[in-house]
């Protein structure tokens, strides 16, 4: 068996736009209001899959959830023809497309059945997401079905708020091979919520059956959560044996680093140094929302979104580390905007699974041309643009849910509908 890391990327949907859902998500509240473009948000994001196909990268990918979420609306006593607008952006709110927050995913190496073990994150500290996750549960099971290989839990209880992979990294010496598995949580961010919880990230690490002596729980740096860095990943990214951080990320680093040392003498930390790039310009330009992958000749690249090249302070500092003698010697920028202006950068919108491809149902994997196919169907059926009030318009309802009708057909994955 060749156990690789797959990217599996959400497919942006036919609802995208901009309600400004996201309190503490700075380019969310910023952009609140504003109309948005659903069609080439999603082409955007087929764009960036055929960027890392290019690389030689493995690539998935999840669907849109049914949007608007009748079934939530059910349950909150609403009709369809009444639903109060307190509601209505939240019904139709597009974030599943951020696969980062879809689970938490630890690979056979680091657990103790061998098998890869993913925990579906609850999302319920903001009422637009607290509704994806019966959604990615049953994607996530059709996915990865084979129970030889695969174990998929469903949410812990939203008495704890649990976020996903965007609060967890993974270090090891390769892939394949058994890993420091860190829970980033968070304690205090000022006037914004602090979404993941400590005891949530340790019942995720209980699920997947980790070793407790390689795994660490890490608080986020309360002062990145009030600059706006609402997950870890907007702070730091790990790939292999590299972590790549802001150093004001955590909150006890000295400590943090020196525990990860022990636990993997070959760590390389790239960090960012605050008097070089702020953390107002790392979280602004989505610097470490960034994908750090290994290619297949070994070495590895960042990929950053194009705010990223357009900071002075960020992209200089990227151009003299890729030029030294660090582990991370390759840039590539893609554009993401759609994404970015609602708060989510590259990162955001993939979930890591290290696995065999084998043992994935394939209808999750893409190539060139399903790609081509895939950006066919959103160039006919998405809608070009969506300002919050047309969320109101029933002929708006009628065309976003055949749009997701038109791309499960063409994928054969009725069984979703």
């Amino acid at each position: 068996m060749t156990r690789v890391e797959i990217n599996f990327d959400g497919i942006v949907g036919p609802s995208h736009n901009y309600s400004g859902l996201s309190l503490g998500n700075i380019a969310s509240t910023t952009n609140k209001g504003m109309v948005a473009y659903p069609r080439a948000a999603a082409l955007e994001g087929v764009a960036k899959m055929r960027h890392n196909l290019a690389l030689g990268l493995p690539q998935g990918i999840l669907l849109p959830h049914p949007r608007p979420n009748r079934d939530w609306l059910d349950a909150l006593g609403t009709r369809p023809d009444d639903v109060p607008e307190t509601l209505r952006p939240a019904a139709f709110s597009a974030s599943a497309m951020w696969a980062a927050n879809a689970a938490t995913v630890s690979p056979a190496p680091d657990t103790g059945d061998g098998r890869c073990h993913i925990t579906v994150a609850n999302l319920r500290t903001m009422p637009h997401r607290s509704h994806e996750w019966p959604a990615t549960l049953r994607q996530l099971e059709l996915a990865f079905a084979d129970t030889r290989h695969f174990a998929v839990h469903p949410p812990v209880p939203p008495a704890f708020g649990d976020e996903g992979a965007a609060n967890h990294m993974r270090l090891a010496a390769g892939h394949d091979a058994p890993g420091v598995e860190i829970f980033v949580y968070g304690l205090r961010g000022g006037a914004f919520p602090a979404r993941q919880h400590v005891e949530a990230s340790r019942a995720v690490a209980r699920l997947n059956r980790l070793d407790p002596d390689r795994t660490l729980f890490v608080a986020q740096s309360e002062a990145a959560i009030a600059a706006g860095a609402f997950h870890n990943d907007v702070v730091a990214v790990a790939n292999g044996h590299v972590l790549f951080a802001h150093e004001q990320a955590f909150e006890d680093r000295p400590a943090f680093y020196a525990a990860l040392k022990r636990l993997l003498p070959e760590l390389e930390i790239v960090e960012v140094p605050a008097s070089v790039v702020s953390l107002e310009d790392a979280i602004r330009s989505y610097l470490f929302n960034a994908q750090l992958v290994t290619l297949p000749d070994g070495t590895m690249a960042l990929i950053v979104p194009g705010e990223a090249r357009e900071t002075p302070s960020v992209w200089a500092w990227l151009e003299a580390m890729a030029a030294g003698n660090g582990p991370i010697r390759r840039l590539g920028v893609v554009d993401v905007r759609q994404s970015m202006a609602n708060g989510g950068g590259p990162a955001c919108l993939r979930l890591r699974v290290v696995a065999d491809p084998a043992t994935v149902d394939p209808r999750f994997l893409v190539d060139e041309s399903k790609l081509d196919r895939i950006a066919d169907c959103i160039a006919s059926e998405w809608p070009e643009q969506i300002a919050p009030p047309d969320l109101g318009d029933p002929a708006l309802w009628a065309r976003i849910e055949q749009a997701r009708r038109a791309l499960h057909a063409l994928l054969e994955l009725d069984a979703l509908l």
